[in-house]
């Protein structure tokens, strides 16, 4: 399992970001403090306070998830 905090900046990079997550074959789950939400539902990120960095919870260890969603990352990863 991975977690990462992931913000975004505009529309655009939403709509790159749920098009990079879908492409992967693996769960996850975005949000902060009770709202978690499908990142693979663009409808469920924009649900979501993108003025705020958000933790992404995947449950693949592969490292070419994190290159692809490099654009994305904010800070450190959160363990």
């Amino acid at each position: 399992m991975q977690q990462v905090f992931v913000k975004f900046d505009d529309v655009d990079q939403v709509r790159s970001f749920v098009n990079v997550v879908n492409s992967v074959e693996a769960n996850f789950e975005l949000g902060s403090g009770r709202r978690i939400v499908d990142p693979k539902s663009i409808l469920g990120v924009f649900a979501l306070d993108l003025a705020r960095p958000q933790k992404l919870v995947c449950d693949s260890d592969d490292s070419a998830m994190l290159e692809k969603i490099g654009p994305f990352l904010v800070g450190e990863r959160a363990g």
